[in-house]
């Protein structure tokens, strides 16, 4: 009798099962990942219905690559692009818990500063986060079982071929769906909440990895015809300066003091019946004190560094990863430059890495003279050290005789770390007690913001007892916020409301200190970015901008816009809040009336337009085509902050 062959009758493949397996198992993590990690204000029954189909194309089309491997090559690759699609999107999760956004491809290659950020990252890190991995597990126990089972079949490519067509026909369909609700998607605004809700994680990750290398394109492409637009934009929309203030600070010192993480709710917030900061409550009424309360942080993925990149240079951040780390080389018009030809020497004091977000160089393309690093910073003990540097109090106390060795008039700048998240220190040196809310970030964020309170009180009485107090403006700002919001449900314990979008849009209020010797002072109620900072100190100085170009308009100028617009395209201003597709009246927190939507939506493309020409500026590198008559172009070569700090300058 004739054998039969089992196989040549088998008609179904064995990978097809598995296969099967893996698209489902995918679909469904990404799925419930997606609806229960990420805050993606899912409205309605369609978008609903697209957050459960996006995963699927992409996981389908991804996981089809593995069908064009031969033997048993094809369950190895198909496990590889498994698990590289889950940590993706576990990596995605982890970045959500903090910065409640989504990595981009810039930000995969700031890994000088990996190292500087693990202690952050631990704590990000949950117990249960292993249960995210169960399937990948269960993927490898499939293919151990069936080790000597497995199907060494190839498959040919028209067999292939119907599975990448139904894999792009599902996506295709998910991408009409999401323009016929959100049109112009992938065109119009910033916010990559929409383009995750709309499209998924996979796509999300394919579309900004093409919007970053056309981003790299476009320095290559431009040229100084570009710049013309720009230039028009700027000077028709500044603001002449206030007579009032123009020239108050004239020849005088400035020193920035970066208020890490600190929000204006912190501000005058009794904590248990305690001041939580109460020098810096005892500066909103200082006689010589300007304090805006409606001043917001405007940063995206850099944060501190998108905060140090606006008040520098009066320009937006990038929408993705950081100025600091990808555009560190282009030309800047920066304010230490600006001052130089006034006279003024210029300094970065920061205790930690110089490296760190790429500051030793970019540092350079702004003109800094000197930058005072965790390198200048001898005799340090073994208390004085925090997560990312010196503790405020000795990095203050060691500071004070670099600070008074440089020539007079100086531009400075201190950076601050000691209330930075995850806000954990060492218990014996706070003076107030935690919050109770049970969430431990924003318990210990008021320990740490007590422990800064008392650290500037100290640099205040320091610059005092040098003599240097009566001829130095002091600026202090917060950079972002510190408690992200993920975390308001405990925010509403602390608050006694609900933490509605306009509730939330006003907790990114960061506060803003100018003191001036001799400068009225008051609370000032002007709605402001952090993109206004330049105008606004070089004014004060007595310095002229009206041939720069600048996004930001003098805060103390009767022409200043009220318009606070944000990197994500939303704005804020006195009547309107934009906040996603929902225009909102700030007063009553309910949307605006049909009579105000004209003005909202040109407040939007107002806004939208400033942030393009900005990116402009810093993706075509604009700057070099264009010399204010008054400037000296900065030559980065001419630095060393490799020498001693005193003689960087060449």
């Amino acid at each position: 009798m004739k054998k039969i062959n089992p196989m040549k009758n088998e008609k179904i493949n064995k990978f097809i099962p598995f296969f099967v397996l893996a698209v489902v198992m995918l679909w469904m993590k990404t799925y419930i990942s997606q609806k229960t990690q990420f805050k993606l204000n899912v409205d309605g029954a369609l978008q609903e219905f697209l957050l459960i189909l996006n995963p699927l194309g992409s996981a389908l089309l991804l996981l089809s690559l593995s069908l064009f491997f031969k033997g048993t090559r094809k369950y190895v690759s198909l496990l590889v692009i498994y698990i590289g699609m889950s940590v993706l999107l576990y990596a995605n999760l982890v970045y959500y818990r903090f910065f409640s956004d989504f990595i981009t491809l810039p930000t995969l290659f700031q890994t000088q500063n990996f190292g500087d950020l693990g202690g952050s990252v631990a704590t990000l890190i949950q117990p249960t986060d292993f249960l995210f991995f169960v399937d990948v597990l269960v993927l490898v126990a499939v293919m151990v079982a069936t080790r000597t089972k497995k199907d060494k079949r190839n498959f040919k490519t028209k067999a292939v071929l119907p599975v990448v067509t139904v894999a792009l026909a599902i996506s295709f369909f998910n991408l009409a769906l999401a323009e016929a609700d959100r049109p112009e998607l992938l065109t119009r605004g910033f916010d990559r909440n929409y383009i995750v809700k709309y499209l998924g994680m996979y796509n999300y990750a394919l579309y900004d990895t093409v919007e970053s290398l056309k981003a790299s394109s476009q320095r290559v492409l431009a040229d100084s015809d570009d710049g013309t637009e720009v230039l028009n934009y700027t000077k028709s929309n500044y603001a002449t300066p206030s007579e009032e203030y123009f020239g108050a600070a004239e020849g005088m010192n400035v020193v920035y003091l970066h208020l890490e993480s600190f929000q204006t709710f912190l501000m005058n917030y009794e904590l248990n019946g305690e001041e939580v900061t109460p020098f810096l409550n005892s500066m909103i009424n200082d006689q010589n004190t300007q304090y805006f309360d409606n001043f917001f942080h405007q940063t995206a993925q850099g944060k501190t560094a998108d905060a140090e990149f606006m008040l520098d240079n009066s320009l937006f951040g990038l929408p993705k990863g950081a100025a600091f780390i990808t555009k560190g080389q282009n030309t800047y018009q920066a304010a230490p430059a600006i001052l130089k030809d006034k006279g003024y020497t210029s300094a970065v004091f920061h205790g930690n890495n110089g490296t760190f977000w790429n500051r030793s160089e970019i540092y350079k393309s702004f003109g800094y003279d000197r930058f005072f690093d965790i390198e200048s910073y001898q005799g340090l003990e073994e208390g004085d050290m925090a997560e990312y540097g010196i503790m405020d109090k000795p990095f203050f106390e060691k500071s004070a005789p670099m600070l008074e060795s440089l020539p007079e008039p100086f531009y400075t700048k201190f950076i601050t770390v000691a209330h930075h998240f995850p806000y954990k220190m060492d218990q014996e040196l706070t003076t107030i007690e935690k919050a109770t809310t049970g969430d431990s970030s924003v318990d210990d964020y008021f320990q740490t913001a007590r422990y800064a309170d008392e650290a500037i009180e100290q640099f205040f009485t320091q610059l005092e007892e040098s003599g240097l107090a009566d001829n130095t403006m002091i600026v202090m700002y917060g950079d972002h916020y510190g408690i992200s919001d993920n975390h308001n449900k405990a925010m509403e314990q602390l608050l006694s409301k609900e933490i509605t979008p306009v509730e939330n849009t006003k907790l990114q209020r960061v506060p803003l200190f100018i003191h001036v010797p001799g400068m009225e002072g008051g609370i000032n109620h002007t709605y402001g970015g952090q993109i206004d900072l330049l105008p606004t100190v070089l004014h004060l100085l007595g310095v002229e901008t009206q041939n720069y170009i600048h996004f930001g308009t003098d805060l103390l100028s009767e022409e200043h816009e009220e318009l606070v617009t944000f990197r994500n395209g939303d704005y804020a201003s006195p009547e309107i809040y934009s906040i996603g597709d929902v225009f909102y009246n700030p007063e009553t927190g309910l949307p605006i009336e049909e009579e105000q939507m004209e003005q909202a939506q040109k407040l939007q493309e107002h806004g939208s337009y400033e942030l393009q020409l900005s990116d402009q500026v810093v993706n075509s590198d604009l700057l070099r085509f264009y010399t204010p008559s008054e400037f000296t172009p900065v030559d980065p070569a001419d630095y060393n902050y490799q020498a001693n700090p005193a003689e960087a300058v060449k």
